[in-house]
């Protein structure tokens, strides 16, 4: 048991962030022009309802496994009972489901898209807290292959992160600068 929740974790750590980076390069227009951006969206759903479905798993398995001593509702509320290193995974949890719901298309279409933007917007702290998560609750965070993982998937989730911000501000700058000229 031990090495399935440490194994859908992993995978659901790894999804998330596959999630994510596909989301910011798609919402970016990073993605070129040989895939349809509708194959794009697809697949960003996709790795987002993966992800969900994962952590469940990995939800599942916690609490199937005797030796974590977790019950149910451990997985669902944060309490003090089993501290912060499972807590943050819990938070992350429900802020995934909260992306991913707000995602589906009939909710997607009643939702104005500034509301549905922010909401969308929940996915960067979730990813962070799974791996605060990962490091405070995982048995291998001390070894050098889950420090240097970790690393990895944060700069893989950093890079995307910044192309976006970057090109958010340049753009903000353009529009900002062409009304000045205009007045």
């Amino acid at each position: 048991m031990w090495f399935l929740t440490r194994s859908t974790g992993i995978v659901a750590a790894v999804l998330a962030v596959a999630a994510l980076v596909w989301g910011l390069f798609f919402s970016a227009r990073n993605t070129g022009t040989r895939l349809r951006p509708n194959w794009w969206l697809a697949l960003h759903n996709y790795l987002g309802g993966l992800t969900l479905l994962f952590i469940g798993l990995h939800m599942l398995v916690s609490f199937l496994d005797t030796d974590a001593g977790l019950r149910f509702i451990d997985l669902l509320w944060p309490s003090s009972d089993v501290g912060w290193a499972i807590d943050w995974g819990v938070v992350a949890f429900w802020l995934f489901v909260i992306v991913v719901l707000s995602s589906v298309a009939r909710i997607r279409r009643r939702l104005p898209r500034s509301a549905w933007h922010a909401v969308h917007l929940v996915a960067v702290p979730a990813v962070v807290l799974t791996g605060v998560h990962a490091y405070q609750a995982g048995s291998d965070s001390t070894s050098v292959w889950f420090i240097r993982g970790l690393a990895l998937l944060v700069g893989l989730a950093v890079y995307p992160l910044t192309i976006r911000v970057l090109g958010l501000t340049r753009r903000r700058r353009g529009r900002h600068l062409s009304l000045k000229g205009a007045s």
